[in-house]
């Protein structure tokens, strides 16, 4: 494993990444990695629309009411038929991913600093 090149703190800090909580999952059946798009409620913000390519590692009655950390501030990117407005944040290993939950209920919405 290689570290990637050093950044600067205003770099990190331009990154918007909140508190969502997963409202609803569907399988993205034209995914050529298995992949759900999710409905996630950042509060204030609105509810955002996700692709996230987790169907290997959970089901969608286990992503429903997950708190979890989102990039919110890059631009869309368009996944087949959905537009992905957001990207939900994991630990990658072994081709598995850990999604990133927050231990503690806060309000949707609530940055991550």
């Amino acid at each position: 494993m290689h570290i990637k090149p050093t950044i600067e703190p205003a770099d990190f800090a331009a990154c918007d990444i909140r508190v969502g909580t997963i409202e609803s999952a569907e399988r993205l059946e034209s995914a050529r990695t298995p992949a759900f798009v999710l409905h996630i409620d950042f509060g204030a913000l609105g509810t955002v629309k996700s692709t996230a390519q987790l169907a290997g590692d959970y089901t969608a009655a286990e992503l429903i009411g997950k708190q979890i950390a989102a990039v919110v501030n890059f631009p869309p990117k368009q996944v087949g038929h959905h537009q992905s407005r957001c990207l939900v944040l994991g630990a990658v290993a072994d081709g598995h991913v850990s999604l990133l939950e927050i231990a503690k209920p806060v309000p949707p919405g609530s940055p991550i600093a």
